[in-house]
């Protein structure tokens, strides 16, 4: 049977162009490899990343934020790198949909789960905030610098926690593990030439195990409550303490003033009897007169109401001046 024939589908009044089957073998793949080679000439980079340009693998220079072209077809490379941009490794957990592919592990729980210095276990989770300072040395010093910043991280942090009790991995100690944890990661980044810079190590989040949670919760209340106690103890001992010690302080002071008071009154009557000795020394009679009339000044007004006979008086009723008395009489009774 003959195929069956279809009729000219052509739009009338358009010439029909045939063009031999090996000439459009020809044009179609260098159309197709002219469209690519433009395509492929020219790149954009982010205000907050540079692009490394690799020309047949091989450094050529670092271009800066903006429209670019190079050599296309694959001669030149380009390797964008977010330099202005602060990038972040989580450890023990994982933030959903983040955009760094190295900032979460996939298998988080075994990254958490560490033994401190006294061998006992916890559960650790920390973030590592960095940047890259030198793209050319991030690309070629050392191969995967994502996977392997995270190892150098975990090794550092693993080894800090394993000089620590954990006591102080969970309770006192964040502050000093952070900053040690720094230090050394730090040292080790320059030593490798990684072209990156650590800038901030943070524990996010260290407990123990789940079976002996509640157990430790115990043990940190009592110890919240032992630190509290303390702390009003020794709000009770500043407050009672400098009060105790002020008045200590007056009465000495008052002691010691009624000291030199009592000194210089005796000192006083030392040296007023010493004239008067003087004095009596000269006339005897005539100062021990006035010494008995002065006291006597003295000791008389304090007495009050006074009575002075001459020890030759007979008698001592006629001078009192007493009401006279008579018989006693009966009170009539009162009527009714």
């Amino acid at each position: 049977m003959k195929p069956k024939v279809f009729p000219d589908l052509s739009a009338p009044g358009f010439p029909q162009i045939k063009l031999p089957v090996k000439l459009l073998l020809l044009v179609v793949p260098v159309l197709l490899l002219l469209l690519l080679g433009v395509f492929s000439a020219y790149f954009t980079v982010n205000p907050e990343c540079v692009a490394v340009i690799q020309r047949f693998g091989k450094f050529q220079s670092i271009a800066e934020p903006g429209l670019h072209f190079k050599l296309p077809l694959g001669i030149d490379t380009a390797t964008v790198i977010p330099v202005r941009r602060q990038l972040k490794l989580e450890f023990g957990f994982g933030t959903p949909n983040a955009t760094n592919p190295d900032q979460a592990s996939n298998e988080p729980a075994l990254e958490r789960d560490m033994v401190t210095g006294d061998l006992n276990a916890a559960q650790v989770e920390w973030i590592l905030q960095y940047s890259i300072s030198s793209p050319q040395e991030y690309l070629f010093h050392v191969r995967n610098p994502g996977p392997t910043l995270r190892d150098l991280t975990e090794s550092v942090m693993c080894e800090i926690i394993g000089d620590r009790t954990v006591d102080e991995v969970l309770t006192i100690g964040r502050a000093e593990i952070e900053a040690d944890c720094m230090g050394q990661l730090k040292a080790l980044l320059t030593r490798f030439n990684m072209g990156i810079s650590a800038e901030q190590l943070k524990l996010n989040n260290v407990h123990p195990p789940v079976p002996v949670q509640r157990s430790f919760d115990d043990v940190t209340r009592a110890q919240q409550e032992r630190e509290t106690m303390i702390n009003e103890a020794n709000s009770e001992y500043n407050r009672i303490i400098p009060k105790a010690k002020g008045l200590a302080a007056q009465r000495i002071s008052g002691a010691e003033g009624f000291a030199v008071q009592r000194i210089n009154e005796a000192e006083g009557d030392v040296a007023r009897f010493k004239e008067l000795l003087v004095q009596y020394d000269k006339a005897p009679a005539i100062t021990k007169q006035r010494l008995y009339l002065e006291t006597m000044n003295e000791v008389l007004p304090k007495v009050g109401a006074k009575i002075i006979l001459d020890e030759d008086a007979k008698q001592f009723l006629p001078l009192m001046n007493l009401p006279p008395t008579g018989p006693a009489t009966a009170t009539p009774p009162p009527t009714r």
